[in-house]
């Protein structure tokens, strides 16, 4: 749960880009009572599961959901849900639709027996322990048209990543470092 201090710490970092969008991969299986504050802040998401899913599976889907700086559906997803595994962010340049098709694309993997898996790159917990394993082709395969990908380490500081000359980049900063 994030404090006023946090909320505006994160905002900024978050929206510091001010020709990008900001996107919220979030995590349906973590988030209690989910998909209900959707409809509470009248906010359209895309479930990132394609095809049609029995309820009990579209509850626990990842979904992307544009942010706006301000606005009361995101002060409430980093009040309430920052330090939770509620999902990451995505900072892009690119549409809507392409980032959507990048995002679906992710979100099944194969094992070494070609048995198709989820990939639960939008849980916290597992982007910051995948990401600094990647090769230079599995990076761009990760981050696609994203320019940035933020989440929450397992202390609450902002982890940022990001791609340059084929290798991860990363920072960390806590609120008391803004």
């Amino acid at each position: 749960m994030a404090t006023s201090n946090a909320l505006d710490f994160l905002n900024r970092h978050l929206f510091a880009d001010p020709g990008a969008r900001v996107y919220a991969v979030l995590d349906g299986a973590a988030i209690p009572g989910w998909p209900q504050p959707l409809h509470d802040f009248a906010i359209d998401a895309v479930c990132l599961y394609r095809g049609t899913l029995i309820p009990e599976l579209a509850a626990v889907a990842p979904y992307q959901v544009a942010l706006e700086r301000g606005s009361p559906f995101t002060d409430w997803l980093l009040r309430e849900g920052w330090g939770r595994h509620w999902g990451i962010f995505v900072v892009t340049r690119s549409d809507w639709r392409m980032l959507r098709e990048h995002l679906c694309a992710l979100t099944m993997v194969y094992d070494p027996d070609y048995q198709p898996l989820y990939f639960r790159y939008y849980d916290p917990r597992v982007l910051r322990v995948y990401l600094p394993t990647c090769a230079t082709d599995e990076l761009q395969t990760l981050f696609g048209p994203a320019t940035r990908l933020l989440c929450e380490d397992e202390e609450g500081a902002l982890l940022g990543f990001w791609v340059s000359d084929g290798q991860l980049g990363s920072a960390r900063l806590a609120p008391e470092q803004a």
